[in-house]
């Protein structure tokens, strides 16, 4: 039995809110990141797991400070002298967009740290690589749209079909790694990649077309004993319930508001042939994010409408608060804004989202109301209220009408 940790996107230079530590000069958000991956490098220490898997995502910078690399080099060379085999899968917001150029975690290749490999290109790891770990790992590190697009005939080319193709490229190549291993060794797929079907924090599934898309059946396989992913940020398992475990651990930390309701996790993994047990291990201690939106339809008591729209103040100790206020661009000295901050003063960062709106006035034909124009008249109205194109809003007044004629009854 192999015991491994899997985590991913630990992203530990997200300094997008709040203010620095007075000590050591880091933003406080990024401590809030570096605070969970301590939990994870300790929890992989104390438990003497026999492999971490780190599924990409470094950071958010593809040319991160030199202070984030000496946070981030700090706690990996931690695993590096506590002798645990740790592979480092390059992603998307680790690789260079040019060609050629280093991806952020070069230093570990360039430097030959001791039981630290970072995985860069398309490879299949026995267990020579392994360090003589009874295992075999196949590593798809993230494909960037340059080589995506240079591998499918060059800019000109159309990127969806692209992206399918290098889809159905992978899932021949996995098949070929699968049909040469150990049949009598466990097999783990890590990938930096999305794989059809799975949901981003927001609840969006995962569409074709946008980037490389690994199809479902080739992380389903039953070969696989395991299938360590990253890149999408919510934790799922996209077999639940079946071998193999085919699991996004998602990001150490809350990122942004579309993962305010996402609680984070690693896992600790015991990889069998044919059998492979997850223990998901939630992370402790991460910062709330809470997010309020108010269309405010009346001017009276705006601040009382406002504070009813807000969680109470004793509820946002130590949070990101955010609230997205949608209101008449005439009422906009009405809104306190100075008294909202006031009230919201115990929050970690208060972002105050005003957006005003202009009445868009509907002129009637001359001589007609409007129980006397017809759907199509009507809509006619709608464009030029809402300023549309002409001639888009010729080509939705012809479909409309198509629309509308299709369900009208036919005569006899």
């Amino acid at each position: 039995m192999i015991r491994l940790l899997h985590f991913a996107d630990a992203h530990i230079d997200m300094a997008n809110y709040g203010r620095h530590d007075p000590i050591s000069g880091l933003p406080l958000r990024v401590l809030d990141f570096l605070k969970s991956l301590d939990t994870i490098i300790a929890t992989a220490i104390e438990e003497k797991v026999d492999l971490v898997i780190f599924a990409g995502d470094t950071y958010k910078d593809r040319s991160p400070a030199p202070t984030f690399q000496r946070e981030w080099g700090r706690r990996i060379m931690r695993l590096s002298r506590a002798g645990i085999p740790t592979l480092l899968l390059v992603g998307n917001h680790d690789i260079s967009p040019a060609a050629g150029r280093a991806s952020a975690m070069h230093e570990f290749d360039t430097l030959a740290v001791p039981h630290i490999r970072v995985l860069s290109k398309l490879e299949f790891l026995g267990p020579s690589q392994l360090e003589g770990l009874p295992l075999q790992v196949l590593a798809l590190p993230w494909i960037s749209r340059s080589r995506a697009m240079s591998a499918g005939g060059g800019e000109t080319a159309d990127a969806g079909q692209v992206y399918a193709a290098i889809g159905e490229d992978l899932a021949d190549l996995v098949n070929r790694w699968l049909e040469a291993a150990d049949p009598a060794l466990p097999v783990v797929l890590t990938a930096h990649a999305s794989v059809e079907s799975a949901t981003y924090g927001g609840e969006r599934l995962v569409m074709l077309g946008n980037d490389v898309v690994i199809p479902l059946p080739v992380v389903r396989d039953p070969r696989l004993d395991y299938v360590a992913l990253g890149h999408i940020h919510k934790a799922q398992n996209l077999n639940e319930g079946q071998h193999p475990p085919v699991i996004y651990p998602g990001s150490i930390e809350r990122v942004d508001f579309g993962e305010a309701r996402d609680d984070k996790y690693f896992v600790i993994v015991e990889v069998e042939r044919g059998q492979t047990r997850v223990d998901w291990r939630e992370l402790e201690g991460i910062r709330p994010f809470i997010g309020r939106y108010l269309d405010l339809q009346s001017n009276e008591d705006i601040s009382g409408q406002i504070r009813r729209a807000l969680p109470p103040p004793e509820t946002c100790q130590g949070a990101v608060v955010r609230l997205v206020l949608d209101y008449p661009r005439d009422w906009d000295p009405m809104i306190p804004e100075e008294e909202l901050r006031a009230y919201m003063k115990d929050a970690f960062e208060f972002h105050f989202i005003k957006r005003p709106q202009a009445s868009a006035r509907v002129r009637l034909p001359q001589d007609r109301e409007v129980s006397s124009l017809s759907p199509l008249e009507l809509l006619d109205v709608y464009w030029r209220s809402q300023h549309v194109d002409e001639g888009e809003s010729q080509a939705l007044q012809a479909l409309a009408g198509e629309l509308l004629t299709a369900g009208d009854p036919q005569e006899e």
